[in-house]
């Protein structure tokens, strides 16, 4: 089982907000997920985001691969080094 931390695009449309979630790579983007771990505003000044840095790091040491995108979250907000 591929897990991946990826983001779960919510909101109404052209007004969108993310959840970082985590989830088998063989699940749809928007389908069932294993864990919530924070959130994700991009229609914000400055974007919005709110990660539980705990979970985030328990799910990377147990081999969870982030999205490219959730990485440069993940680095933004200093959970895994540049």
């Amino acid at each position: 089982m591929a897990v991946k931390i990826r983001l779960r695009r919510m909101g109404a449309k052209k007004a969108p907000f993310y959840r970082v979630v985590v989830a088998d790579s063989r699940y749809p983007r928007d389908g069932r997920f294993i864990e919530e771990i924070g959130y994700f505003d991009p229609t914000k000044e400055p974007s919005v985001v709110n990660l539980d840095a705990e979970k985030a790091k328990a799910w990377l040491a147990k081999g969870a691969q982030p999205t490219d995108t959730v990485k440069t979250i993940l680095k933004k907000e200093g959970i895994i080094e540049k």
